[in-house]
């Protein structure tokens, strides 16, 4: 009796440290988690979102709120309206954390090149030859996205002097309602409003042609610090449903392209054709050398500079291995 005594004691004071861990660790969870997304962008995790997937996964409402730049997210993420971004753009990223602003990369939500374009108008007759026939022209671009540092790589590569074109800031959606009704010589952007550009004209340069000049196109899955460092637990449960999601959708896109159409905000057809050109990184590739393993690193510091150079951004950090922080995918199991 007197060993029994001691023992079930020791039993009622571990479950009782082992409640109070777990009461601990729920009071702990926040009342929801604000992930800021793309309208018109599909992605494999959407199946996710509309099932809500990972609210069961991390245990808390998850709140998905449609931004129309990346660099919108980047000022939510760092005002604390919104935890996470999924498929922010490279370049807004890269442009937030030149500044400082207190968020780093968790992942790669999707590559694409085909994706993320500049258009020019049929009536200019405009081609990569006589490219020079934009200085002076109204050209429509949101500014600090991949999409004008797409732009201006392009013109620099085509011997454009992109100081003399006149840079409209317009969204994607807006710069294909401007294509149309021939405000601008060009526009630039992504997803369906793309599709709507190339309705009223032609690429400048196929994103084969830029990827043969070094130009290389993906967003990011990106977090607040604050948050990231809070609830880190839940950054991993969320790039797990991600991962998860992504190979399902490798292994069998029609079961749940119905569904990442409806939450896109797209017809069924034109998501299918949006996606066709989209590629969803597993865990593995996420954490090789080949992203964030070394050479997104490398490649982010190349867009900074890039972006000093044509005093988009006052200067650039010496280093981005700091703002870009694997671990998270890493514990993925």
């Amino acid at each position: 009796m007197k060993k029994t005594i001691p023992t079930v004691l020791q039993s009622i004071a571990f479950t009782a440290l082992a409640t109070g861990a777990a009461m601990t660790q729920a009071a702990d969870l926040p009342d929801k988690v604000s992930v800021g997304y793309f309208l018109e962008w599909p992605t494999a995790n959407q199946a996710a979102q509309v099932n809500k997937t990972y609210d069961k996964a991390m245990g808390v409402e998850v709140e998905w709120r449609a931004f129309d730049s990346g660099t919108a997210m980047s000022a939510a993420m760092a005002s604390g309206d919104v935890d996470m971004a999924y498929s922010q753009g490279l370049v807004p990223f890269t442009v937030a954390v030149s500044q400082g602003l207190p968020i780093k990369m968790i992942g790669i939500a999707v590559s694409y090149a085909e994706n993320d374009n500049c258009v020019v108008g049929k009536s200019t007759n405009i081609t990569q030859d006589n490219a020079q026939q934009l200085q002076g022209q109204a050209v429509a671009v949101p500014f600090g996205t991949v999409a004008h540092y797409k732009m201006l790589r392009v013109m620099a590569h085509l011997d454009v002097d992109s100081t003399k074109i006149r840079l409209l800031d317009m969204p994607p959606a807006d710069g294909a309602a401007a294509l149309a009704r021939g405000d601008v010589a060009m526009a630039c952007g992504w997803g369906g409003a793309l599709r709507r550009m190339k309705e009223y004209g032609d690429v400048l340069m196929s994103a084969t042609e830029q990827e043969a000049i070094g130009i290389r196109v993906f967003d990011v899955i990106s977090a607040s610090n604050r948050f990231a460092e809070e609830h880190p637990e839940l950054v991993t449960k969320f790039l797990k449903v991600t991962d998860d999601a992504n190979r399902s959708y490798q292994e069998n896109p029609e079961s749940v392209q119905e569904v990442i159409a409806k939450a896109s905000g797209m017809s069924v057809e034109d998501s299918n054709q949006v996606l066709a050109l989209f590629d969803f990184p597993l865990k593995d590739q996420q954490v090789s050398v080949q992203w964030m393993g070394g050479t997104v690193q490398h490649f982010t510091k190349e867009v900074a500079d890039f972006f000093v150079k044509h005093k988009q951004i006052p200067k650039a950090l010496d280093d981005y291995s700091d703002t870009i922080d694997a671990s998270f995918y890493e514990n993925v199991n």
